[in-house]
């Protein structure tokens, strides 16, 4: 099976698909720009996804945000002559919500902000790590290993997540 780039984004310009892919000044103007895009991706998630459409909804949407970010990332990246340039960081923006699934009911016994900041810090932990395969995930072609590596990450978040939650319930309660 052979992973195609999408090629709708070659009809945009490059302004508007290289401020799209570093989400404009955030990915060009701050330091740690990924770790910004995670910081946008977790308002992003906590304004239109938390406690709003379920797991069902969650991944219906991640799949699309998913599929837009393969295509302006690999887009992105052909245009700038790079390979994953660190200022495109709409990968981190569109993974963030799989962190989440699940919730609410990551939260008990924890408020809300605290499983948002433990979800926030285990991505970042294991999108710069990349444990396991996770790194493999990078070297797929164009977008595709731009944004893989990070919903890889994402769901290995929200994995540990759940473990310690129901670890918590069967030995800390």
């Amino acid at each position: 099976m052979t992973l195609k780039q999408p090629i709708w984004p070659r009809f945009l310009s490059t302004t508007t698909l290289v401020n799209c892919a570093t989400l404009g000044p955030i990915g060009t103007k701050l330091p740690a720009p990924g770790t910004w895009g995670s910081v946008a991706g977790l308002m992003y998630f906590t304004v239109f996804f938390a406690g709003s459409y379920g797991v069902l909804g969650t991944l219906i949407m991640s799949a699309i945000g998913t599929y837009v970010a393969v295509a302006i990332c690999g887009e992105a990246e052909f245009r700038m002559g790079r390979r994953d340039p660190g200022e495109v960081i709409l990968d981190e923006f569109v993974a963030i919500p799989l962190c989440f699934l699940g919730w609410p009911a990551l939260i008990d016994p924890l408020p809300a902000w605290a499983v948002f900041l433990i979800g926030f810090g285990l991505f970042r932990l294991f999108d710069i790590w990349k444990p396991g395969g996770i790194g493999w995930l990078q070297s797929l072609p164009g977008g595709w290993g731009v944004v893989a590596d990070d919903i890889a990450a994402a769901l290995v978040t929200c994995a540990v997540m759940h473990a310690a939650k129901a670890a918590w319930l069967v030995w800390g309660a």
